[in-house]
């Protein structure tokens, strides 16, 4: 009875201790759903795997899975340098073999998907390399909620020229302003963004066809497919960004009904996502934000709505104050009318030191 159960106990301990290195052996972040043996489908902008390897040798498998067959794009990072995109192409589960240059004797690889949940998911399928553990740094929090700016969308014309290709073949979320200045102020982080998606109406729908933020925001996908699972915000911000607005005060093209802006409706939809936001993240600090290609009179009423949104929340003493950011003009110098990845570095230099001091100010 008494060897049973030393027996009991060892078997015990080492399945905790393989359990503990299968937990430790992949470091997952951002939108991402965890599937068995280790694949995952990488969802949101700039979501991520990384992990840990020794050896010259690594090759790691992926697909892109939609239910539009395309292809898709992921950036890698190698022990800590950015090495560029690679093009996933459309079918089967694909080997993607990592050069090695240094003779460090443990790397990091970094799986970045540089595309938007909107261009479908990534799947990770695993890798040949001798793995190692990796532990996840404890480091403060930022949610970025936004449209195609937050994404990096049509940023990067480096392997696509703008008049080439598809709207995502120059998308480049490791590079977007939220992703940049995170590296920057060393914090970790969440992108919750759609490209042309606004917060009463989108780029060129009235809130008929298409929806928006508020209908998506929930679940993890960033869409209204009952399919999918929820998101668990298990992530919990220590600051949620909001910048959205540029697709609302959007004339659309010009061909499909366009009605004038609605304050009333952008201020009512705001104040009723904030609380929304605060029901799954009670203890986050909200900063809402204007855009840099928002202009003129429209800017002015802008900056009048987010005021309002602000003032609706001046007597909540359950939660911290709401702070407004205001990014400066920009003429931006991307692909059809976007900022490219030297105006997001822009727009991390002015935002960064706004946020690291109202982290350190917490």
């Amino acid at each position: 009875m008494f060897l049973k159960k030393i027996t009991f106990l060892i078997s015990f301990l080492l399945i905790s201790i393989v359990s503990t290195a299968q937990t430790n052996t992949f470091l997952y972040e951002g939108r991402v759903e965890k599937l068995s043996d280790n694949k995952i489908v990488l969802i949101g902008t700039a979501s991520s795997v990384a992990f840990n390897f020794t050896g010259n040798e690594c090759s790691i498998s992926l697909q892109s899975v939609d239910s539009w067959e395309h292809h898709n794009y992921v950036s890698l990072v190698l022990d800590g340098k950015y090495i560029g995109k690679l093009k996933i192409e459309k079918g089967a589960v694909q080997s993607f073999p990592i050069k090695i240059t240094s003779n460090k004797k443990v790397h990091t690889l970094e799986v970045y998907k540089t595309t938007e949940a909107h261009s479908g998911g990534i799947l990770f399928a695993g890798t040949t390399a001798k793995l190692t553990s990796i532990n996840a740094k404890k480091k403060k929090k930022i949610e970025f909620i936004g449209d195609s700016i937050t994404c990096g969308a049509a940023s990067d014309p480096s392997d696509v020229p703008c008049d080439k290709g598809e709207y995502f073949d120059h998308h480049n979320g490791y590079y977007a302003y939220g992703p940049v200045l995170s590296r920057t102020i060393g914090v970790d982080y969440l992108m919750s963004s759609v490209s042309g998606i606004g917060m009463y109406r989108n780029w060129n729908d009235e809130n008929k066809d298409e929806a928006i933020m508020p209908d998506v925001y929930e679940n993890l996908y960033l869409t209204k497919d009952n399919s999918k699972p929820k998101y668990d915000f298990a992530f919990q911000p220590d600051i949620i960004s909001i910048a959205l607005g540029t697709n609302d005060f959007s004339g659309g093209d010009g061909k499909k009904e366009r009605l004038p802006f609605n304050a009333d409706k952008y201020v009512s939809n705001y104040i009723s996502f904030i609380k929304m936001l605060y029901k799954h993240n009670p203890n986050a600090q909200i900063v809402i934000t204007n855009s840099p290609m928002i202009n003129g009179k429209n800017a002015i009423v802008f900056e009048e709505c987010l005021n309002q949104v602000k003032a609706a929340f001046a007597t909540d003493k359950t939660h911290k104050p709401i702070v407004i950011f205001k990014f400066k003009p920009m003429t931006p110098k991307g692909c059809s009318g976007h900022p490219d990845v030297s105006d997001h570095k822009v727009l991390a230099n002015e935002y960064g030191p706004f946020l690291k001091k109202l982290l350190n100010e917490k």
